[in-house]
């Protein structure tokens, strides 16, 4: 089994999860469950998309069951807003479904675009630093959308626990794998004035 195996699943698994709790608590009429249920569920179709077409190789590597199992238990985690969301109703200001909706449209197009043109430049010239196009002020516009994804629809539940399991999973996760990217990209020439130019994953911020 390799990594991506079960993170696929589970990206996949989200829009049935969500429609389940709906279904479970019988709140069929919330209009930000439903928007929660689009953006989310849509992440995972595409995500599952993008992994079939033009993965990242990272996700290649093989895992055992019990680590795959612990990448399933940490993913779901990302399930307690709309648990939120439906068992206590809760409905946000149209105003914040829109600016949601923007964040989470905005962050797709740098995530997917990102992966799109790492995919298509290492497979074209294998073995070379990428820095132009969404990679040229941030060393990480993948993890940039990302962030504007989860944004996106964690922050429909209105509460902090969701934002809290973002943000955790954020320093257990992300940052680890944007810093080791870092040591390793930095064996090529012209990183350190790349380095110098961009930001780790904001651009022109952070």
């Amino acid at each position: 089994m390799k990594k991506k195996h079960f993170i696929d699943s589970h990206k996949v698994a989200t829009a049935f999860a969500v429609l389940g709790m709906m279904f479970w608590t019988g709140n069929l009429d919330n209009t930000t469950a439903w928007v929660y249920f689009g953006l989310h569920g849509a992440y995972g179709m595409l995500w599952m998309l993008k992994s079939t077409l033009f993965g990242d190789r990272q996700w290649d590597q093989p895992t055992s069951l019990w680590y795959g199992i612990v990448i399933w238990i940490a993913l779901t985690g990302y399930w307690i807003a709309p648990y939120l969301i439906l068992t206590t109703d809760f409905e946000v200001p149209a105003w914040f479904l829109g600016a949601a909706i923007f964040v989470f449209t905005i962050g797709v197009f740098f995530h997917f675009t990102a992966d799109m043109q790492k995919h298509i430049s290492l497979k074209l010239k294998p073995d070379h630093l990428i820095q132009e196009g969404v990679w040229g002020r941030t060393r990480n516009p993948n993890y940039f959308g990302e962030l504007l994804i989860y944004l996106g629809f964690t922050c429909l539940a209105w509460h902090w626990l969701p934002v809290l399991w973002l943000t955790v999973m954020i320093a257990a996760e992300w940052i680890p794998n944007m810093i080791k990217k870092d040591k390793s990209l930095s064996r090529y020439e012209g990183f350190a004035a790349y380095k110098k130019r961009s930001k780790l994953i904001i651009p022109f911020i952070l």
